[in-house]
């Protein structure tokens, strides 16, 4: 992480290696998996029917996540697919920057939201639930985003996780009811990676 957030080291590294840490955390086996299984992506909800729907209705999850943002105070700005090094790709002119913010919006925005979508049809197919609300696989991929985003345990650290549990959760409660995944990718490109 200290080479990564180091202005000294080339962009380009910084970010290939930025990047090969995220896809292995949240893409790598999901693709190894779809590979193996010979399973089309299109049948973890990747389809042009109801994407609108999706959409609004992931984002429609976000409002409480959002609120919490602005009330809380740590409202700095909005960057879709704004990372940690996104400013540092910005400015590296010609064609780093289209090809870096390209990467960025694969690895960090495609990768990550259609991650949970997958992750949650996995767990929902091995443990299936007939009550509607009870999603294994929702509930599960809310809990491990929150393990792996840093949070605390003071009132607007669980305030936070409340607000992350409803988010992720809806979202992949809309992308179960509308059978499209596309929300949870607009949703980690222009959302989460946003603020």
């Amino acid at each position: 992480m200290a080479y990564v957030k180091e202005p000294e080291n080339s962009v380009l590294s910084r970010l290939l290696l930025s990047a090969s840490a995220q896809f292995g955390v949240a893409g790598l086996g999901i693709t190894v998996v779809c590979l193996l299984r010979k399973e089309k992506f299109s049948l973890f909800g990747l389809v042009k029917q109801n994407t609108f729907k999706s959409i609004i209705g992931s984002v429609a999850c976000f409002i409480p996540y959002l609120f919490y943002i602005f009330v809380s105070g740590q409202y700095k700005g909005y960057q879709p697919l704004g990372i940690l090094i996104a400013d540092d790709v910005l400015k590296s002119g010609f064609p780093t920057n289209i090809l870096g913010m390209s990467l960025i919006a694969l690895v960090w925005g495609f990768f990550e939201g259609f991650n949970y979508s997958v992750i949650s049809d996995k767990l929902n197919s091995r443990y299936p639930s007939k009550n509607q609300w009870l999603d294994i696989g929702a509930i599960t991929c809310a809990v491990v985003c929150i393990l792996f985003h840093p949070f605390n345990t003071s009132f607007w650290g669980i305030i936070e996780v409340v607000t992350t549990l409803i988010a992720i959760y809806g979202m992949l409660i809309v992308k179960k009811k509308t059978k499209n995944a596309w929300g949870c990718v607009f949703i980690f490109c222009f959302i989460w990676n946003a603020l």
